[in-house]
């Protein structure tokens, strides 16, 4: 995924959980219009969002820590422009 072919939010996404986390597979997947006409939908798009990560950071760590550092992460657009967002992480090896 290049930010060629994301909108400037799942671009940010993107920048800050590889600055702050350093994976070494990522992928942002825009789900906004799976959400059209629903409550948090936002008619700019890119409200809605799954992560699927795979980093260092997170072994040995559980699924609430895992989820804690990617909302650390991204806290600054979760509170301004992310409505949802569907966190998958693992460390390397994880099936």
């Amino acid at each position: 995924m290049t930010a060629s072919e994301t909108g400037p939010v799942a671009a940010e996404i993107e920048r800050s959980l590889r600055s702050a986390l350093a994976p070494e597979r990522l992928a942002v997947i825009d789900d906004s219009e799976k959400h059209r006409g629903h409550s948090g939908h936002d008619a700019r798009g890119e409200s809605h969002f799954t992560v699927e990560i795979v980093a260092d950071a997170f072994a040995g760590k559980s699924r609430v820590d895992r989820h804690r550092l990617v909302n650390q992460a991204l806290a600054g657009l979760l509170a301004e422009r992310v409505h949802a967002l569907a966190i998958k992480a693992k460390a390397p090896g994880e099936a």
